[in-house]
Parts: structure tokens; sequence; C-alpha cells
């Protein structure tokens, strides 16, 4: 009995140890997110100058500056304007990629498999090295200034990540069930609308999660196409802030973060239990 108590203490530790380390690891990465609420509500003076991470005192202001938005722009059209590029990236990346990804997963034809081979090469391109091309296309057709350049390529199956995450999901189904429809009489479109895209949705639901976090927290590809202050999304917003208000207004900029995070916050813990399941039962398990 007294061995078997010995033998058991080493294990206990060992669990409170590999418990505190995981505890230690979840300070160390929410610090950043904590820092973040407490300096939007730092006063002015406080934001560079204190070191301590909480306040002297609550600067409400800093939230009320922020909702006033920028160069005479609510932060609610702001808002919009980020939701409306999101949503619709959302929405053409998980058309389109799931078309590309059924074709390259169940469709039998010519060069099938060279055409995936350079599909998944083109995920180590670098997105610089085509923005020039692309922008002398959408200048040339007059799209530059609008919402276009950031919409329309989710429609044409840009994202090969995304394509190749969709494929490993589909050469898990069953054969079977698109065999049966087939016999009822199904084509190829009625296949994928009815059997195929239904049994998709975990990894339809991943797509769409890391699709709308990326497109919500990109910068550059906005800088380069949007010029118009009534265009702009919230994170154009937060480098247009500190450059209207000349001065060190760090508080109210950490306030318009607050609020450009929430969304992206809301919209992961809506989809969690999805994207879990989605890379779970995807190919990127190996």
């Amino acid at each position: 009995m007294t061995s078997l108590t010995v033998a058991r203490k080493p294990v206990r530790w060992r669990r409170v140890a590999l418990h505190a380390g995981c505890l230690a690891a979840l300070l160390v990465m929410l610090y950043p997110l904590a820092w973040l609420l407490a300096t939007s509500l730092k006063p002015a003076d406080e934001v560079i100058a204190s070191l301590n991470l909480l306040p002297s005192r609550l600067e409400w202001s800093n939230y009320s500056t922020a909702l006033e938005g920028v160069n005479d722009v609510s932060v609610w059209r702001l808002l919009g304007n980020s939701l409306l590029i999101a949503g619709g990236a959302v929405l053409g990346n998980v058309l389109s990629c799931s078309l590309a990804a059924y074709a390259f997963a169940r469709l039998r034809f010519r060069l099938r498999g060279p055409l995936f081979a350079f599909m998944i090469a083109t995920i180590m391109l670098p997105h610089h090295a085509v923005l020039i091309p692309q922008y002398i296309v959408f200048n040339q057709l007059g799209l530059v200034n609008t919402y276009w350049p950031l919409i329309l390529p989710k429609f044409l199956a840009t994202e090969a990540f995304f394509v190749f995450l969709i494929v490993q999901f589909m050469r898990g189904l069953p054969r079977e069930l698109e065999e049966a429809a087939r016999i009822d009489g199904c084509g190829p479109f009625r296949s994928f609308f009815s059997v195929v895209l239904p049994l998709t949705r975990p990894a339809l639901i991943t797509t769409a999660i890391f699709t709308f976090i990326w497109t919500w927290n990109d910068f550059f590809t906005q800088l380069i196409y949007l010029f118009d202050p009534d265009k702009f999304t919230l994170t154009l917003a937060l480098r247009s802030f500190v450059d209207a208000s000349s001065t060190s207004a760090f508080g109210p900029m950490f306030a318009m973060s607050v609020i450009a995070l929430l969304p992206i916050v809301l919209f992961f813990l809506a989809f969690q239990r999805f994207l879990v399941e989605g890379m779970a039962s995807s190919g990127l398990k190996g």
C-alpha cells in the first residue's frame, strides 16, 4: 500500500507541474489582450509614461471619442464597411473554393493531378508578388477605390489553402452516397449541392471563420485599394485616427482597437465548436 502511494506521488506532482505550465502559458498569451483593455481606459499621460497595467482612473471618454469615428465618418459606417467586405469574402471563398475542391476531389478529368499540384504550389507564392499585376488590372477596369478588388478575387477560388482543406475533407466522404444520387438521376451539380455540400459543413465553417478573421484584420490590401474615407474599414480607421488628431491620442486609438476586436471574438465564439470539428476531421492532421 505504501509503495503504491509512493508511486502515485510523482504522477500527481507531474500533473500539477503540467497544469501550472499551461496556466503560465495562458497568462502570457492573455497579457496582450489585458494590456489592450487596460490601455483603452487610461488617460493620455499614462499610456506611455506609466508602466502599470491598471490605470489610475478610468477614462471612459476614450470610447466616446472612438465612437465619434474619424474624418467625419462614424464608427458605425466603418463597422458596416468592414462587415460588407468580410461578408463578401466569406461568401466568395466558401462558394468558389468548395466548387473547386469538389472538382479536384470527385470529378475525373485530364491533367487533374498536375493542376492540383500547381494549385497547391501557389500557396508558397507571396501575396506581394501578384499585388502589382492585380492592381494594374483593377485600375484598368476602373475598380480602384471600390470594394470589388477586395471581394471579387474571393469568388475565383484564389485561396489554395482553403481548396486543399475542403479537398481533404471531401476525400473522406463515402462515394456510395453520390452513386446513389447518380442512380436517381442527379448530375454533378445536383450531387454537389444536395449530397456533398451538406456533409462538408465542418470544413466550410472552418473556411468561413479563417476568411472572416483574415479579411477583417487585413490592412495592406485595403490600404492599397481604398482612398475615400467613406469607404474605410475599422482597420484603416485606426491609422487615420492618429493622423487626423495630430496628437498622441493613444487612448481613443486603443479604444477603437477594442471595438474592432469585438466582432472577431464574437464570430469565433459562435463557431468555435465547428472550427474544432472541421480541423479534426480534415486532412490537416496528416
